[in-house]
């Protein structure tokens, strides 16, 4: 599961299919602004606007990336608290990391579509409306991922006999 996290998050960071307009004119991903049908390059040559010049570009960025890059760490960590026994005391600091970075992400994917429509003024042609598309989708994917997947690590330690193979065996039928 964190795997595919990784992966989701991979797509939402470099997917230019972020905001799309109905008319298909404009498009925008977690970096730029294009009015090109297609989405265009994302250079300046383009005629591609950087959101990046803006703070809560740059925010939004910074704490997707972030929860990312801990992500990662916690993907990293896991296999090393999954393979020995004496590991398994870190599942829950694994938990809490994952909850931390599902946290940093949705601050990201709020602050997104909250600054992009005030900034740019999304409601003032009532002609053409702004879905939020692909890789934005693959953001909340990563997100909602992130937070199972710190349920399942804190939960984990409570069945470490289990895990271990020291616990009885429990019949679901008994005999009288």
């Amino acid at each position: 599961m964190l795997l595919s996290a990784i992966a989701f998050d991979i797509i939402a960071l470099a997917g230019r299919g972020w905001l799309q307009s109905s008319d298909h004119i404009q498009t925008s991903s977690l970096w730029w602004r294009c009015f090109h049908e297609g989405g265009g390059s994302g250079s300046y040559d383009d005629g591609c606007q950087s959101l990046m010049e803006y703070a809560w570009g740059r925010a939004a960025a910074a704490m997707l990336f972030c929860g990312f890059i801990i992500l990662v760490i916690c993907f990293i960590l896991s296999f090393f608290a999954l393979c020995g026994p004496q590991m398994l005391v870190f599942l829950r600091v694994i938990g809490g990391l994952l909850a931390l970075a599902a946290v940093f992400q949705i601050i990201s994917l709020v602050i997104y579509p909250v600054k992009y429509t005030q900034t740019f003024n999304l409601h003032a042609n009532l002609a053409i409306t702004y879905i939020y598309n692909w890789a934005y989708g693959f953001g909340w994917a990563a997100t909602i991922i992130l937070i199972g997947c710190a349920f399942f690590f804190c939960c984990l330690p409570n069945y470490e006999d289990d895990l271990l193979g020291n616990a009885k065996p429990r019949y679901f039928y008994t005999s009288a």
